[in-house]
């Protein structure tokens, strides 16, 4: 089945190939109109998405939002996470507002929602979170986004950031390696369903 990844961001592209390609998914891209994200929530914001490109495609559309909230900023950068600074300066805007504050209190978590939307009107929809901290300065060189700032908590990456992980590690603790795990087992489940 070939699906539409609603997304020009080419490392969301490959995650999403690599878990998906084991169902026999086939993750493409187009050229489509931008969908103004005036949602509240990261679920919103994935559902808009996938359901302006499967209006305008006519085909099955999946698309995530995702970001970075920080406890000590009172959940921000939140849903505003691409458009939180100029492009570039979005990490360094997070240092900054956080020298000074002590370990304890730089608590984050990444969130990543997915939308799948079909065009008979059919969605399937799916969470995933991931736990840290933000680190003093960046470090590493992988990922992208703020992913040299995030210090992994969680079992199998605790204490590297996203930039020093390796893809393995990365999608087996990552919020969108979980929410794409849920999403992949919910869409496997609906193909079933459909072929019954």
């Amino acid at each position: 089945m070939n699906m539409i990844i609603a997304t020009h961001n080419a490392h969301k592209i490959e995650e999403f190939g690599r878990i998906l390609a084991p169902l026999g998914i086939t993750v493409q891209t187009t050229e489509l109109t931008e969908a103004e994200e005036t949602g509240t929530t990261f679920r919103e914001n994935a559902y808009i998405k996938a359901k302006s490109a499967c209006d305008e495609t006519g085909l099955p559309c999946v698309a995530d939002d995702s970001g970075l909230s920080i406890d000590y900023l009172n959940g921000e950068p939140g849903v505003y996470s691409a458009r939180y600074a100029e492009p570039g300066k979005r990490k360094a805007t997070v240092l900054k507002k956080l020298k000074g504050v002590p370990e304890e209190k730089r608590g984050a978590h990444f969130t990543s929602a997915i939308c799948c939307v079909f065009p008979n009107g059919d969605v399937l929809e799916a969470e995933g979170y991931c736990y840290g901290r933000i680190a003093e300065e960046c470090r590493g060189e992988s990922g992208f986004g703020y992913d040299p700032i995030f210090i992994c908590t969680e079992e199998g990456c605790a204490g590297k950031t996203f930039g020093e992980a390796t893809a393995e590690e990365k999608d087996a603790v990552s919020h969108r390696g979980k929410s794409l795990r849920i999403f992949a087992e919910k869409l496997e489940n609906y193909l079933k369903d459909k072929e019954g």
